[in-house]
């Protein structure tokens, strides 16, 4: 199962099984569509629609535009996110949010015509091939490369998994994700999921959520057994 992944990882999981497997068994027991690999070559389909869609509008955040939405079930992790930056002196701004396929079509369209293919596709996703697709995942203003600098971005950067989120493009893996770094681009994983990265997978999203959709159907029937 890990044969795959980078050298390090395989060690770093093979060094502490036991301790691997019990966290694992946390993620496995949240909700699987928390964990949806979508990227390049894993699409969404076109009238994929979260179930549970509502509105920032009715809640407590700092939003650039009235029409964001995310999940109604991560919205507990949202605010206790927001509540925890904002007391440490980095209140988040929400800039992008849920986006639906037909929007991204216009989203992608527009980052063509204004820088030509070929670097569209370094940082903006297709239709279907969009994290936003899932309603959980986030942009936080300023949507630009200097976030990074930002208080916001810093504290974002050291303490976001403790809330359950993690950075979806980080700098350097453009040849693993296929979009360059985006240092305002968030997705939830839950706590557990975020703790698991962290420890387990680099700290790269992108491993944890390739090994979990290559192999969760059999660790879920082992994990049964024992």
């Amino acid at each position: 199962m890990t044969a795959s992944l980078p050298p390090a990882i395989q060690q770093a999981i093979t060094a502490k099984p036991d301790a691997f497997l019990r966290l694992l068994s946390e993620v496995l027991a949240q909700p699987a569509d928390l964990f949806v690999l979508v990227d390049k070559k894993h699409p969404l389909p076109s009238g994929f629609v979260p179930p549970d869609l509502v509105s920032l509008n009715d809640y407590p955040v700092l939003v650039t535009r009235k029409d964001l939405k995310l999940r109604r079930s991560i919205m507990p992790a949202v605010l206790a996110l927001t509540d925890a930056a904002a007391a440490a002196g980095a209140p988040l701004t929400f800039g992008s949010s849920y986006r639906s396929y037909d929007y991204q079509v216009t989203v992608y369209e527009n980052e063509v015509k204004l820088y030509g293919r070929e670097q569209a596709d370094r940082e903006s996703a297709r239709p279907g091939l969009s994290q936003h697709q899932l309603g959980t995942a986030m942009d936080f203003s300023p949507i630009a490369d200097t976030f990074a600098d930002t208080k916001q971005g810093k504290w974002l950067a050291a303490h976001a998994w403790e809330y359950g989120f993690s950075l979806s493009y980080p700098e350097g893996y453009e040849n693993v994700t296929g979009y360059k770094h985006e240092s305002w681009h968030y997705r939830y994983v839950t706590k557990p999921g975020a703790l698991l990265q962290r420890e387990y997978f680099g700290d790269i999203q992108q491993y944890m959520i390739e090994f979990l959709d290559r192999n969760r159907a059999v660790l879920e029937k082992e994990l049964e057994r024992k």
